[in-house]
């Protein structure tokens, strides 16, 4: 109404703009993946790797790290966790900007969809990372930034619908009940 083009012009007289978020996709092939299973969240030995091995396994595919373990990488050493499985695609795709949790939401009922129709893939995993100078972190909470500004969480979610929620914070905020 009249109150919303109000707005719009005081935006526009500050030459301030709305910008839509940045998406990104890609294919990663020949990955190693973990093997997981819904109901071990600690893991197995010999049949599916726990909840703290994927993140951490989720961290080393996001920022791009080599998995192959080769004695020659200087940067790392680090491979997939074991048991573990050779993955002809994987895709990945990176929204940047700010989301409102409307749209989470949707993009995760969407996510769940997935599995309506026959696919290969056993589990999909959804993050979202908060910006770490965020004045707030869990709620109402004031953020507390001091070196990383860890503020993120991270569904997996299982063919079977059964998901993981997996939530981290920084030294200086709590955890969301």
């Amino acid at each position: 109404g009249a109150e919303g083009s109000t707005l719009m012009s005081y935006f526009s007289k500050k030459q301030i703009q709305a910008l839509k978020p940045k998406i990104t996709f890609s294919t990663l092939r020949d990955l190693q993946c973990p093997v997981l299973q819904s109901n071990e969240l600690q893991g197995k030995p010999e049949e599916s790797c726990s909840t703290e091995e994927l993140f951490e396994w989720l961290g080393a595919v996001w920022n791009q790290v080599s998995l192959d373990n080769k004695s020659s990488s200087f940067l790392s050493t680090y491979c997939c966790p074991q048991p573990s499985m050779m993955v002809d695609k994987a895709f990945l795709c990176t929204i940047t900007g700010f989301i409102i949790p409307e749209k989470i939401i949707q993009l995760l009922e969407q996510l769940c969809c997935y599995f309506g129709e026959p696919k290969l893939a056993y589990w999909l995993t959804l993050t979202v990372h908060g910006f770490a100078d965020s004045p707030v972190s869990w709620r109402e909470s004031e953020h507390g930034f001091h070196k990383g500004g860890e503020n993120l969480y991270n569904f997996v979610i299982f063919r079977n619908l059964d998901y993981w929620l997996q939530m981290a914070v920084g030294t200086n905020d709590d955890c969301p009940p």
